[in-house]
């Protein structure tokens, strides 16, 4: 993708562009189970784990293009969970960013194993000034 073609959102003077992403990866742990999270009865990677490790690919490909005091919150999630994952297997989340719309950022994850895909979706996070959003919480 040319620089040329890549769009980009401004807000505070941050720039964001499309395409930017990140990759983590986790070595799955008892922790990290369906059972340990309360979402299931075996003792593979939770549903709702997996999601989190995509958000935190999502945090991590926009963190250093941020403002001060501006951080990025969940906004909407859509994702399919395709295959288990067995405790002590490697897990690689990635997230690129697909779009910015003013605030939201909507990203494309994925997670994979050494068997091929894991999980797939969409992850809109909302970039904002902490302070004030932390003041709204109740």
């Amino acid at each position: 993708m040319s620089d040329n073609s890549v769009a980009a959102v401004s807000w505070s003077a941050v720039l964001v562009k499309t395409g930017v992403q990140a990759v983590v990866e986790l070595v799955v742990a008892d922790a990290d189970t369906a059972l340990a999270w309360g979402s299931g009865d075996v003792a593979v990677l939770a549903t709702p784990r997996l999601v989190a490790l995509c958000e935190e690919a999502t945090c991590r490909a926009v963190a250093d293009r941020l403002g001060p005091g501006e951080t990025t919150v969940g906004l909407h999630v859509e994702f399919t969970h395709l295959a288990p994952t067995r405790v002590g297997s490697l897990v690689r989340a990635e997230a690129t960013l697909d779009r910015a719309e003013g605030a939201r950022l909507v990203f494309t994850v994925s997670a994979t194993d050494a068997c091929g895909l894991v999980g797939a979706g969409k992850v809109t996070r909302v970039v904002v000034d902490r302070a004030k959003f932390l003041g709204k919480a109740r």
